[in-house]
């Protein structure tokens, strides 16, 4: 997964910090949101609800630890990876970071190369988590993943495997464009595909069965899906 899809957010009331962290990411392909403070990355991560946050321990006001706490109270943010970053010497905290709910603890200063490295690791935890989940949740739409079930306005529809497919890959990353060529490689693999618009026909079904709001076409390219 390509890192322009992840959003992370980056609270610390160091301007130095958030001007050269926030670099390092942003020419990783990240897209960085800042806060200085506390009150500030809570409101933030609420409303944008980021994949990552990287949170400094000691801030003025509501410091890391109780911004981390306050962000794992709220369920719309449970998936939402939290990562300490801690001037050296500051390690005494990391048992209560850990007890927040923190996902790990970097030390700084860092190697910008290191910190793209333990970052990337966390997202992949991150992707993982969402694989695990069973349920999942988009307005209307619900999938069970595990009883391999969809329901449109608490109605059960009965998808054939491959609408099935093609819609828990598309809601997989709400938002993510998939292109026709990694469409056909992940749902068919190397099974004979007839015709070039087999896409096209599962997609107005789905589309039949769910309405058009959710299933967009980006032309030229492929589909996504808009929760």
């Amino acid at each position: 997964m390509k890192n322009g899809n992840y959003t992370l957010l980056l609270v610390d009331d160091e301007p130095d910090i958030l001007e050269f962290v926030g670099y390092n990411l942003r020419k990783e392909g990240f897209k960085v949101l800042t806060a200085n403070n506390g009150q500030e990355g809570l409101k933030i991560a609420r409303k944008e609800k980021p994949e990552l946050i990287l949170l400094d321990v000691m801030m003025p006001g509501m410091d890391g630890i109780e911004t981390c706490d306050e962000i794992r109270k709220s369920s719309d943010l449970e998936d939402t990876l939290i990562a300490f970053l801690t001037a050296r010497g500051e390690d005494y905290s990391q048992v209560a970071g850990f007890d927040a709910g923190a996902d790990d603890y970097i030390t700084k200063p860092i190697k910008p190369k290191v910190l793209i490295s333990r970052i990337k690791a966390l997202l992949r935890r991150y992707g993982q988590n969402k694989k695990g989940r069973s349920t999942q949740e988009f307005g209307e739409v619900s999938i069970d993943l595990d009883k391999y079930q969809v329901r449109y306005r608490d109605k059960k529809l009965d998808l054939p495997r491959k609408e099935f497919e093609l819609l828990t890959l598309l809601t997989s990353r709400p938002g993510k464009v998939f292109h026709r060529d990694e469409i056909l490689d992940k749902i068919w693999g190397n099974e004979v595909v007839v015709g070039g618009r087999t896409i096209d026909v599962h997609i107005r079904k789905l589309r039949e069965k769910i309405g058009d709001r959710y299933i967009k076409t980006v032309k030229g390219v492929g589909y996504k899906f808009d929760a």
